[in-house]
């Protein structure tokens, strides 16, 4: 009766997730320090500006004039976001989709037929493996190595090309290892795309949230044949109910032409983007640029706390992050098992962290976000310390 994908949709939770589920069913308090939603986490986008954004949308959704590509109006608003960041970008090179997930399984479509494959990094996100089930594609992985810092390994990635390769995922700020590809890289990256004739799906959706420098380096300056820059104002601006992302198309204009009226066909079926969301988007944009100047500032000064912290505790070791909202810690003592030390938290403290291994990163590693509020980040890592070593 049911399709073969749905294995990916039907498993037993885990027993980290089993516990979580108790906890949260006897009402307990559940110290999140995996989740990625700022409400959760004292940081809310103004009310004020929300209302008047909404309130002019609506006059504009009077009568339903739908564009598959998104309204024109909030593309207009997405170039000048870009144009300011430094990205020359035409509103006709957009595709607006309700969100990022969404995102990857138009570009996955769009790319690939059944069996083919998708080369994306590890340690990995495993929503990828949900949307590759869903789009029929088979997700092969090219290796972030730690030596200072998570490199790209352009070895291990070139051997994992094959002609069944249909894009190269990148992502930049990258979770959960936090790392930012350099100029260096994204130049060596943009070489072998062009070799193999790949497009390069970019996912910035941290971008907004680097730990140095202003601006994100971006693959659009090297000569790949086609980049599709993903982005959306989830993160960006603590926005995750509004459901507005997008596609940006750039490369080679034959290439951009053709994706993009394709993307408009594949959105054109669905039409998903809520419309009052597209008509205040130019709203949220330009007068949330003071309420995002307080935001990054606020999600750095909580790294900051994490850092300090941490490097206080030698029996852990860590990567500083680049950029994002995500920080890995190495236990040093391999005889400490990471998922027990993560059960311990949820089980006695109510903490939730995720072992290593859930993305793929080295045994004896903990995956934890560091945007809960000063107070209780602080009291989170030093259980955090106290219960590894």
């Amino acid at each position: 009766m049911f399709s073969n994908r749905i294995v990916h949709f039907s498993g037993i939770p885990n027993r980290l997730y089993r516990q979580k589920a108790a906890i949260m069913k006897a009402g307990m308090p559940l110290i999140d320090l995996i989740s990625a939603n700022v409400h959760q986490h004292g940081i809310q986008y103004p009310q004020a500006i929300l209302k008047k954004g909404f309130k002019n949308a609506s006059e504009q959704t009077k009568i339903y004039r739908p564009d598959s590509a998104g309204q024109r109006t909030a593309r207009m608003a997405i170039q000048k976001y870009y144009t300011q960041d430094g990205v020359d970008i035409s509103p006709d090179q957009i595709i607006i989709t309700p969100g990022t997930s969404v995102s990857y399984q138009y570009l996955f479509q769009l790319f690939a037929n059944a069996g083919d494959e998708m080369l994306c990094p590890t340690p990995a996100y495993p929503l990828f493996d949900s949307i590759a089930a869903l789009s029929d594609v088979k997700i092969t992985y090219y290796r972030l190595a730690l030596s200072e810092r998570w490199n790209i390994d352009f070895s291990d990635l070139e051997k994992k090309i094959t002609q069944k390769t249909r894009a190269i995922v990148l992502i930049s700020p990258h979770n959960p290892t936090g790392a930012v590809a350099t100029r260096k890289e994204l130049g060596r990256l943009c070489s072998i795309a062009k070799r193999f004739n790949l497009p390069i799906i970019s996912d910035e959706v941290f971008s907004a949230f680097l730990m140095h420098g202003k601006f994100l380096p971006r693959p659009t300056d090297g000569m790949a044949p086609l980049v599709l820059i993903l982005n959306g104002i989830s993160k960006m601006l603590a926005l995750p109910g509004m459901k507005i992302g997008w596609i940006a198309i750039l490369g080679m204009p034959a290439l951009v032409k053709k994706t993009t009226q394709i993307l408009q066909g594949i959105s054109d079926t669905f039409l998903p983007v809520n419309e009052l969301s597209q008509f205040a988007l130019p709203t949220l944009l330009e007068e949330g640029k003071d309420f995002l100047n307080r935001y990054q500032a606020e999600i750095k000064r909580r790294y900051e706390i994490a850092v300090a912290i941490l490097s206080s505790a030698s029996h852990l070791s860590f990567c500083p992050s680049e950029g994002g909202f995500y920080i890995t810690l190495q236990i040093k003592n391999q005889k400490v098992n990471e998922e027990k030390v993560a059960l311990n938290l949820l089980e006695k403290e109510g903490i939730l962290v995720h072992p290593g291994y859930f993305y793929g990163l080295p045994s004896g590693t903990l995956v934890m976000s560091f945007i809960s509020k000063p107070a209780l980040l602080k009291k989170s890592l030093q259980k955090i310390i106290h219960y590894s070593k």
